[in-house]
């Protein structure tokens, strides 16, 4: 085998070539940009039809876990970068001993791998995060609890994505009901936090380059459905510019202090009290940013592909005053692409982005996308759209 050191592989014109570990949609939509930018973009996918995979020129087929297609997929690449957190630690500290260069590099990487790495090193820090502790028992959970007060929030340390991996539970019975039929995955601790009374959920997104240069992306609300999350608005209505600010400086602050390379998004709950408090942070594009593909100079596929190869980044400035982005979630009805008549009909502001995937209640299976000044109108306008491609309405 090749080893990841070899002589490097160009693309067209002799521009160099970025391997993404995962064939996800967010591989996907990072082939645009990398198409404009001119460099190769190659992708590890688990199989052939996955989402990046049918539209990715430079496609190895093989599993995140297994370091020898790991190795085979950095070969020659200029760096090496993830749709996703999961390549194990030991397999990120190999390739980059190897001479692979991996960004974001595992040191960074682990605190989007472990959210107790992540909670201890942002509490060293003095971050500002939600009420916290490690716990092993339901008696630990219990005293949790009559400090902060029920419920409490369980989270399992690894692993969790798209609300799993995620509790709310209610009372001591919960507890002892749930940790008697939940094991924990390999590597894996309990982590409890307070349950947050929130206003809104917000992500402050950056992109960072290893030269050290940073740009901060407009502040936006999230809304979340199930733990998935439904509903980004960009920028963050009713947000006041200061608490926009102070999230933005606490995304920047992060990415510093952790060294992140790439894009890095920072889930905040603003409370009802004013403050803000980081809940997660995500080491790559980001649902909460898929509104920059239509609605900002440079979108964060281009900014993250930008940043991992220490090129100068773009300007992440909007285009319009407000972008609305809508998840379209997979339901009872697959055949999505009769709809399109109907939505760019009725709309031909519309920007539909779908993944290529097999429909399945619940899945994302795409977003649709778009940009003006009258936020409720854009609302509207976007829900239609989504809830047509689902059948959840039919006119």
């Amino acid at each position: 085998m090749t080893s990841p050191t070899a002589a490097p592989v160009l693309a067209a014109a002799g521009f160099p070539v970025v391997t993404m570990v995962g064939g996800g949609q967010l591989a996907r939509m990072t082939a645009p940009a990398a198409v404009a930018l001119g460099v190769g973009l190659r992708v590890l996918a688990a199989d052939a039809a996955d989402s990046a995979a049918q539209v990715v020129r430079d496609v190895r087929v093989g599993e995140h876990t297994d370091l020898t297609a790991l190795q085979d997929a950095a070969t020659g690449a200029a760096v090496l970068t993830f749709d996703h957190e999961h390549v194990p630690p030991q397999h990120l500290a190999a390739l980059q001993d190897a001479g692979v260069v991996v960004r974001p590099g595992p040191a960074a990487l682990a605190h989007a791998q472990d959210k107790l790495v992540m909670r201890r090193a942002l509490a060293a820090a003095g971050v500002p995060c939600p009420r916290w502790a490690e716990v092993r028992t339901p008696a630990d959970i219990e005293a949790f609890a009559e400090q902060v007060g029920w419920p409490v929030v369980l989270k399992t340390s690894r692993g969790g994505y798209d609300g799993h991996g995620v509790w709310v539970l209610d009372d001591a019975a919960a507890v002892r009901a749930h940790l008697a039929v939940t094991p924990l995955a390999q590597g894996a601790a309990w982590l409890v936090e307070e349950r947050v009374d929130f206003a809104a959920e917000l992500a402050a997104q950056v992109a960072r380059s290893p030269s050290g240069q940073a740009v901060a992306y407009p502040v936006v609300r999230t809304v979340q459905t199930d733990g998935i999350c439904t509903e980004v608005v960009a920028p963050a209505p009713g947000l006041p510019e200061a608490l926009a600010i102070a999230a933005q400086r606490i995304a920047l602050r992060v990415a510093g202090l952790l060294d992140v390379h790439g894009m890095l998004a920072v889930e905040l709950f603003y409370t009802r009290d004013g403050r803000l408090l980081v809940n997660e942070l995500a080491m790559r594009p980001h649902n909460s940013g898929h509104w920059s593909i239509d609605g900002a100079l440079t979108s964060q596929f281009e900014n993250h592909l930008r940043a991992v190869l220490d090129l100068p980044l773009g300007s992440p400035r909007m285009t319009a005053p407000y972008a609305v982005m809508v998840n379209v979630l997979g339901g009872q009805h697959p055949d999505m692409y009769r709809a399109y008549l109907h939505c760019m009909a009725r709309d031909p502001g519309l920007r539909i982005h779908m993944y290529g995937k097999q429909v399945r209640p619940g899945r994302k299976v795409g977003h649709v996308t778009v940009i003006g000044d009258d936020l409720s109108t854009l609302l509207g306008r976007a829900h239609h759209a989504a809830d047509y491609l689902t059948g959840v309405i039919d006119g």
